[in-house]
């Protein structure tokens, strides 16, 4: 089982999108979390430990994320995806780059 972790600002559109589109991939265990206080679901030490590989919007999530958890994510994946924060919850676009992108970097049909 790998164990995936999306991020966006305030884990609202993007991430659970992301969350929604993989979480029934055979082999997958998926999370989502927002590097924003204000954060549906804030991002937490222990889902960067979780992790295997994670996935972030833009570059300011991963520079977020090694401010707070550089240590923790020394040896993790962690690809930005560049989404800008410009879809709905779901939206037909943002389901296919995430269907496309994503397999691709893990190397999926």
């Amino acid at each position: 089982m790998t164990n995936i972790l999306f991020i966006c600002s305030r884990n609202q559109w993007r991430s659970p999108t992301a969350e929604t589109v993989w979480r029934k991939h055979p082999g997958l265990s998926v999370r989502s979390a927002g590097t924003s206080p204000r954060a549906r679901r804030t991002v937490s030490a222990s889902d960067i430990q979780w992790a295997d590989v994670v996935f972030v919007m833009e570059h300011k999530h991963k520079s977020r994320l090694l401010a707070d958890f550089a240590r923790l994510l020394s040896h993790k994946r962690l690809h930005v995806l560049d989404i800008p924060d410009e879809y709905q919850y779901m939206d037909a676009e943002l389901v296919q780059i995430f269907e496309e992108s994503v397999a691709a970097y893990l190397g999926l049909d």
